[in-house]
């Protein structure tokens, strides 16, 4: 337990571990092959409920039928997409879900211009290579190929990064769900169970479009942003106390009102428009997500607890607030000067040592 305490960050699987053993303890209802937990048991893992005298906190804060698509999807022979604006949890909705039905989220491919077709695949030890020739020894398996040999799941991140002939890589894989290695004269079948599940990101639309073909071998499930201030507030609260207790940062948590705060900001200037609908706001050129603002919160902490009083003031929001909306210099600043002076300045006193932190840093 000490060494799983030093680790950064917990993978969904050791992070929830007494979440999942309670659910087994009680799932009584048929498991699907390759699968531990039932279908029902990990739709109660994800949403929240209770597991005997242990409650499962909810994992993804949303609609409930789009996790129950998701869970019926991998029950099938077709794969699944997340697909979501930045900061909807797509990645998290992921992980989780593979935490869940296999027990281990670790095999990850992270999409990027430099992904290669061999790390979807397969790729070889060099050294073994040239020394002995192809061999089980010398083949290094891909997240996937390990994937298809345990019948578990992996998670391929960000897919539409990639170029898409890498990409093009998976259509015979989701289809025939073999891997052929011809250096060795062998094929591996996927054992049941195996599934991928990817993600992509809207603002990457038109950077390497996936092919119709590759398409079709994917159940598409579209994340939404939170639909409203309260849902947005209750994600940001959750996920930041998580944040704190994992970093052992050491300050207090922040004020549901200075969470609160953050998020109206993010999600009016994300709309361009104020909650009460009154007035229009111009947005910054960088992503306002649900993701920035727990990162922003948690980062607040830090500095409370490092710099401050171990509360987390104003100051400490401001100085976070001038970091993740000022991306671009030269257009970010004044639409953030202008946000200040025509919407935050004429809201009510509790808005005052905020307004004030924040025009301070934006001089």
């Amino acid at each position: 337990m000490a060494e799983k305490q030093n680790v950064m960050r917990l993978p969904a699987e050791a992070l929830y571990a007494h979440e999942l053993a309670a659910l087994k303890e009680i799932d009584k209802a048929p498991r699907p092959a390759g699968w531990q937990l039932s279908p029902r048991a990990v739709l109660t893992y994800l949403t929240g409920g209770t597991a005997g005298d242990t409650v499962i906190t909810p994992k993804y804060i949303g609609n409930n039928r789009l996790v129950e698509v998701a869970i019926a999807t991998l029950l099938t022979d077709r794969a699944l997409l997340l697909i979501g604006e930045p900061g909807t949890a797509k990645s998290w909705l992921s992980e989780n879900l593979t935490a869940a039905i296999h027990g281990s989220s670790s095999k990850v491919i992270q999409g990027t211009a430099g992904t290669t077709e061999e790390q979807i695949r397969y790729s070889w030890n060099y050294a073994m290579l040239l020394a002995n020739g192809p061999s089980d020894q010398a083949l290094i398996k891909s997240p996937i190929y390990r994937a298809m040999e345990e019948g578990g799941i992996a998670r391929f991140e960000e897919i539409s990064r990639c170029a898409s002939e890498v990409q093009d890589a998976l259509i015979s894989i989701l289809s025939e769900k073999t891997i052929s290695v011809p250096e060795l004269g062998s094929e591996i079948a996927a054992a049941k169970g195996f599934s991928v599940i990817a993600t992509a990101n809207t603002r990457d639309r038109g950077v390497n479009d996936m092919s119709s073909a590759l398409k079709r071998r994917f159940n598409i499930i579209v994340l939404p942003a939170p639909g409203d201030l309260e849902t947005e507030v209750d994600i940001v609260r959750r996920r930041v106390k998580e944040l704190a207790n994992s970093y052992e940062i050491g300050a207090a948590l922040p004020a549901d009102d200075a969470i609160r705060q953050v998020v109206t900001i993010f999600r009016e200037l994300r709309s361009g428009v104020t909650l009460e609908g009154k007035e229009k706001v111009k947005g910054p050129s960088g992503v306002i997500s649900t993701a920035e603002a727990i990162s922003l919160l948690t980062g607040s902490m830090a500095l409370a607890a490092s710099f401050g009083s171990g509360e987390v003031e104003a100051q400490d929001l401001a100085a976070g607030l001038q970091g993740a909306i000022v991306k671009d210099e030269e257009k970010d600043r004044g639409v953030w000067k202008d946000y200040l002076e025509n919407v935050m300045k004429k809201r009510g006193s509790e808005w005052r040592p905020l307004y004030n932190a924040c025009r301070e840093m934006n001089v």
